[in-house]
């Protein structure tokens, strides 16, 4: 089974819709501080269930909306998708 898609919405510095398409072979997630690599890690940890609030670097539930911003107001909801690639078999 491989991780082939991740659509986050809403989701902490991720206001609009953005898609993470993960190739074969090694991915490398990189850019500047600030830049939400943490938080495509994050979201795939929410996404599969993780409940720590600790783990997931928030305080509470609203942390994980999009807070706003000058250009950008608060987003309502936010949303983590991944799309799972069972062709192995790897699951029933």
């Amino acid at each position: 089974m491989k991780l082939r898609k991740l659509t986050l919405q809403g989701y902490k510095t991720f206001a609009s819709k953005t898609e993470f398409v993960f190739d074969s072979g090694i991915t490398a997630i990189v850019g500047p501080n600030g830049s939400g690599k943490s938080n495509i890690a994050d979201a795939l940890r929410w996404v599969l269930g993780e409940q720590s609030y600790g783990t997931l670097r928030a305080r509470r539930s609203a942390d994980m909306i999009f807070a706003g911003s000058q250009q950008r107001a608060r987003a309502g909801m936010a949303q983590a998708t991944i799309t799972l690639d069972n062709s192995d078999g790897w699951l029933p």
